[in-house]
């Protein structure tokens, strides 16, 4: 892998780890539209630790109002939404390498996601002063935090967007669309945290090796260039999430996700 490609794959990774069109997805095309042959999973782990970074920056007020008071509903709720990822992770771990590997199930995925989109925007309808229509709520209960997990459990699938299945997740328990970003946002420590420690190994081997690994410099450099570029995505989700629709996303999803089908299953151009 060169400088100049983990550069483009790193600004990538910023800009899509937060914005709800699947970074892992867009980093796997991008491999392989590139012909890179290194371990797809140890430069994706790497610049994840740069969009962790960027987490740690823009909600560190949160981060440290959970260190001053770690026995807190939030903090419990984060470990119940974690639980599902962890087994999945430890029953799957081979086949989800493979599909990093291959993308093989990529165009797939990116219309799930798509669909996530669009049924979670249809279904979070604004509040009406009626006694029958549900309120959107802006705190969590165990139930909403399994089901935000669930989802976040699926997004372990390339294509699939980890922030768009867990905002979703919340969006479908009629959680407050604000509060469900920032929810999906910290999730996201533990979760980039496990596949860090995960993949540590690996991660040392590649800086080490001069033969047959992505190498220090590119990781270094995508690391950076993710960092940077996820802290103003993460401000641009917020103001999007505000004041604007997810159907956009699903639009860009759905359409990326008719292209790469397209190429596995007719032309095989990139796939």
């Amino acid at each position: 892998m060169s400088i100049l490609q983990a550069l483009v794959l790193g600004i990538v990774q910023g800009i899509t780890e937060f914005l709800p069109v699947s970074s892992s997805g867009h980093l796997v095309l991008l491999q392989r539209i590139f012909g890179i042959q290194e371990p797809a999973l140890v430069f994706e782990t790497a610049v994840h630790g740069g969009t962790l970074l960027a987490v740690f920056i823009v909600l560190r007020r949160d981060i440290l109002e959970i260190l001053r008071r770690i026995i807190q509903p939030l903090t419990f709720f984060l470990i119940i939404a974690t639980i599902p990822t962890v087994i999945a992770v430890l029953a799957f771990r081979g086949l989800i390498e493979d599909l990093f590997q291959t993308g093989t199930f990529l165009g797939f995925a990116f219309l799930l996601t798509s669909c996530l989109l669009f049924l979670s925007e249809r279904l979070h309808k604004a509040p009406k002063i009626t006694a029958n229509q549900d309120i959107i709520r802006n705190k969590l209960t165990w139930r909403d935090a399994l089901v935000i997990g669930l989802f976040q459990a699926i997004a372990l699938i390339p294509g699939v967007s980890r922030s768009g299945a867990t905002i979703s997740g919340a969006l479908f328990r009629k959680i407050e669309r604000n509060y469900a970003a920032r929810f999906s946002f910290l999730l996201s420590i533990p979760a980039i945290l496990g596949a860090l420690v995960l993949q540590m190994g690996e991660f040392i081997n590649s800086v080490r090796s001069a033969e047959g690994s992505i190498g220090a410099l590119p990781l270094i450099t995508g690391t950076v260039s993710a960092c940077i570029v996820a802290f103003f995505s993460m401000h641009l989700l917020f103001r999007i999430i505000r004041k604007h629709s997810l159907r956009g996303f699903a639009l860009y999803t759905g359409a990326l996700g008719l292209f790469v089908l397209v190429d596995q299953l007719l032309t095989g151009i990139f796939l």
